[in-house]
């Protein structure tokens, strides 16, 4: 396959999976303020949002046929397994931002973007939803001069709506991980080393799982250890994937086979939920703490986090390369852009 876009300062900024439930929420984020081109599998899906600023084409990443563009900017919603936008992107020299990678597949991105010695800039914004996460969390190393530690803690509202994505990590449960634990490597378990946190008033049981700012935020931050757990607003759905993972169901229930029960534990969107983080970071100056709040839901929370990586990459002093969210200089500035999309963030 030979996908071809070309950098174009005045062509519309591309949107994969733009009509997707993230993507959908981006779209309408941006609003008029870009022409905007949005792709996916089947366009019939994306008719309702096609208009005079937006026009909608396919892009089916897993078939063969080659896709051709020319675009200012570039965001990828969706999995990229084989690296199809992010190589058509950086070798065109667009600007580039991307919201859902898996760990592994994050390393394998600033490797392949290194190979081809990106002429614009490229933000991995993968981290817990869409890298909001990570800037908080930078914010708050900057209040305490330092990260020695970092806990993040997620309540999962399972009434919200979401896409198929946004339970990928379901089929990384099965896979320990590394981590950095007092400035040294380790592996873990998932779904291990649970703890009862309370998380915007409720008091939520979280569990060890693997997400993307547990590799860059020791990198970017030079914290010593950093962990995110993940619980979710029913109880029962909590217990009942713990007890899943206990009797190694996502060890032997790994495959294809088995996908639509690993799914079922999780995966049933509602009409709209609260998305709720829980951040604490320690450092030299003590300790602070975040609670991340957005009743849009994790849709709407990505999607801002995406619209603010967006402008980073398109701002006059962007700089070619790799770069994560919690990179940008200005964290307070970014703090104040997610508040003024409806996302509480209340520090103590």
């Amino acid at each position: 396959m030979n996908d071809l876009l070309e950098f174009d300062p005045t062509g519309p900024v591309l949107i994969v999976g733009g009509y997707g439930t993230v993507g959908t929420a981006l779209t309408q984020l941006i609003g008029p303020q870009w022409p905007l081109l949005l792709t996916g599998r089947n366009p019939g899906k994306g008719s309702h949002l096609a208009s005079g600023n937006v026009s909608v084409d396919r892009w089916d990443l897993g078939q063969p046929e080659p896709f051709a563009a020319k675009v200012r900017a570039v965001i990828s919603t969706v999995n990229d397994p084989d690296d199809r936008v992010l190589r058509a992107a950086v070798g065109a020299g667009i600007p580039y931002v991307d919201l859902t990678r898996w760990t592994s597949r994050v390393t394998r991105a600033i490797a392949q973007a290194a190979l081809l010695r990106p002429a614009a800039p490229v933000l991995l914004s993968s981290g817990w939803m869409g890298g909001v996460t990570n800037i908080v969390a930078a914010a708050l190393a900057d209040e305490v001069r330092g990260a020695d530690s970092i806990d993040v803690a997620i309540r999962y509202d399972i009434n919200d709506r979401a896409g198929v994505d946004s339970v990928d990590f379901m089929d990384r449960l099965g896979l320990n991980f590394e981590v950095r634990k007092g400035g040294k490597a380790a592996v873990v378990r998932p779904l291990t080393d649970a703890r009862w946190v309370d998380i915007a008033g409720h008091r939520t049981k979280v569990a060890r799982f693997d997400t993307p700012e547990q590799f860059t935020l020791p990198l970017t931050l030079g914290a010593g250890s950093v962990a995110t757990r993940i619980g979710f607003s029913s109880r029962t759905s909590t217990t009942a994937l713990l007890a899943a993972s206990a009797a190694g169901l996502f060890r032997w229930g790994s495959g294809e086979r088995w996908a639509p029960l690993r799914r079922s534990l999780l995966y049933s969107p509602g009409s709209g939920g609260t998305a709720h983080i829980r951040i604490d970071v320690t450092g030299p100056g003590g300790t602070r703490t975040a609670v991340i709040s957005d009743p849009q839901g994790q849709a709407h929370l990505t999607a801002v986090g995406g619209f603010l990586g967006l402008h980073n990459v398109m701002s006059s002093h962007a700089t070619p390369g790799v770069s994560f969210p919690e990179s940008a200089p200005d964290h307070g500035s970014a703090l104040a852009k997610l508040e003024s999309h409806g996302v509480t963030i209340l520090r103590s």
